[in-house]
């Protein structure tokens, strides 16, 4: 098979989650186990960052890859899902998986595909283990996909375990409470691996003591040990009260980046005695993490006249905090090409969405997207106003245009919203 062949017979023949919604969902690691043992085991051979939480997570895996690049390591990256490339799910320091190894991947594990019929994510964690192991990386940071405790992601044994924060998302399959939430997340707690925790959120902290003293295992809150202090010359970072990263290069201005990078510097100290890591090339890595690690649809200006914004935020903790980011911002009108998938409840967020904001409702090209009618009335009912387009890019198009210079374009409410307006830049 081609490259484009093998992408198809990935997508058509096998359930895929951020397409099809809960049904593409296997709730057991049997697939991913069976999968492994077919080649060998390669999850066994390499040396993980495991991270989870339900905001956050991918650019905090991409701040800790930043950071440990500049010191010649190779560093592996899953994450997922991707904006417009598959590779961009398989990245050693920024580089994508080859097309060509992704072929050959398909190739040769084909007929085992066949007898397991793992699930899309089944078949690309599987593709990363694999992939790594062969590039022989020196670490490899691993994006939880989706929970924790029966994602696929969950078959490593870690050097160390993060999680970011917990907030409502997926619901129907994580459970409807912070803490059944939160115990999904702590599923990637193991044995004889330290923790750490980005955020301390005192609901949930009980469910996290616990788990660590179960696995008996140092858990560690990152915001109550790393100070972040804005200067002339970008942020310098204090780790327990002493100043350990000066002037890193980075944009905090979100509140939500500032946890991420809060989270990142403390996972990265924990792993400077086992990678034997310098303050100075991890300061040096964080200033450069957009062009390092191959980081996008995060707070990503697309162009300066009208300034424009695509954010992936797509759940009620997400949203509040990229409101706060919009609030901080300085414009003259504001204009919102929003997008959702269909298994969202939308109620609370569209509450946050500021009123005097006009708005562009469009649908994903993907299955799961909520049509744009039914999304046009629910924003109304909550007295948002705006107009339903055909797609992402008539939208997109129609909100370029009706902005004048010193107005804000902002594109949000799911990745694949984001990922279609990314492609055709």
């Amino acid at each position: 098979m081609t490259y484009q062949e093998t992408l198809t017979y990935m997508y058509s023949q096998l359930p895929m989650y951020q397409r099809q919604g809960a049904v593409a969902l296997k709730k057991d690691l049997g697939n991913i186990m069976e999968l492994m043992v077919a080649m060998g085991s390669p999850h066994e051979q390499l040396q993980c960052v495991h991270i989870a939480g339900t905001n956050g997570k991918g650019t905090t895996a991409h701040l800790i890859a930043a950071g440990l690049q500049p010191h010649g390591l190779k560093v592996g990256m899953y994450t997922s899902p991707h904006y417009i490339d598959f590779r961009e799910r398989i990245k050693i320091n920024g580089s994508f998986i080859t097309e060509q190894s992704v072929v050959a991947f398909v190739k040769e594990y084909r007929s085992v595909f066949e007898r397991v019929r793992p699930s899309f994510f089944e078949m690309t964690v599987a593709m990363a283990f694999h992939y790594f192991t062969q590039q022989q990386v020196d670490v490899a940071i691993i994006e939880v996909g989706l929970g924790g405790r029966l994602d696929s992601t969950n078959i490593i044994t870690p050097i160390l375990s993060v999680i970011t924060n917990i907030s409502y998302d997926h619901q129907a399959m994580l459970g409807d409470t912070l803490p059944l939430i939160a115990a999904e997340k702590a599923g990637i707690i193991k044995p004889a691996v330290p923790v750490v925790v980005g955020e301390y959120q005192s609901e949930v902290a009980p469910v996290f003591a616990d788990k660590a003293r179960l696995m008996n295992v140092p858990l560690t809150y990152a915001d109550q040990h790393v100070e972040l202090v804005p200067t002339d010359h970008g942020v310098d970072c204090m780790l327990q009260g002493q100043m350990w990263l000066q002037s890193v290069q980075i944009d905090i201005t979100s509140s939500v980046q500032k946890k991420n990078l809060t989270t990142a510097i403390y996972a990265l100290s924990e792993l400077r005695t086992m990678l034997n890591l310098n303050p100075n090339l991890i300061t040096e890595g964080l200033s450069d993490v957009a062009s390092l690690t191959y980081y996008i649809g995060r707070y990503q200006l697309l162009s300066t006249s009208p300034k424009t914004i695509a954010d992936s935020a797509h759940n009620v903790a997400g949203v509040a905090e990229l409101m706060q980011y919009i609030a901080a911002s300085s414009y003259e009108n504001l204009h919102i090409v929003i997008g959702v998938v269909a298994d969202k409840d939308l109620t609370e967020m569209l509450t946050m969405l500021p009123t005097d904001a006009m708005y562009y409702y469009v649908k994903a090209d993907i299955p799961r997207g909520l049509a744009t009618a039914e999304l046009c009335t629910q924003a109304s009912a909550i007295g948002l106003r705006g107009t339903s387009y055909g797609s992402v890019a008539e939208g997109y198009t129609a909100a370029q245009i009706a902005a004048s210079t010193d107005d804000l374009v902002l594109v949000m409410g799911s990745i694949f919203v984001v990922a279609e307006v990314l492609s055709s830049h």
